[in-house]
């Protein structure tokens, strides 16, 4: 189910949703329309920085702040 950094680089999928999402950011960046896209507080790339370090897995965004959320985290 989850993966490793290195397995996901293996596939091109490292950066790529739903691991990343940088491509479709610069994507609405150059077609002006930053607003569409669903962009992550910091606190979610730090979780799952410590969560990757931990484990040695990466988690998609969506699960972890989805995670997060139902352990009463919010946006402050």
């Amino acid at each position: 189910m989850f993966k490793t950094r290195r397995q996901l680089e293996v596939e091109g999928k490292l950066n790529i949703p739903p691991h990343s999402v940088y491509s479709t950011a610069m994507t609405a960046i150059a077609k002006d329309k930053i607003d569409s896209v669903s962009l992550y507080h910091s606190d979610v790339y730090y979780v799952r920085a410590a969560l990757e370090k931990h484990t040695g897995f990466v988690i998609p965004l969506p699960r972890v702040e989805k995670a997060m959320k139902a352990e009463g985290w919010n946006k402050r």
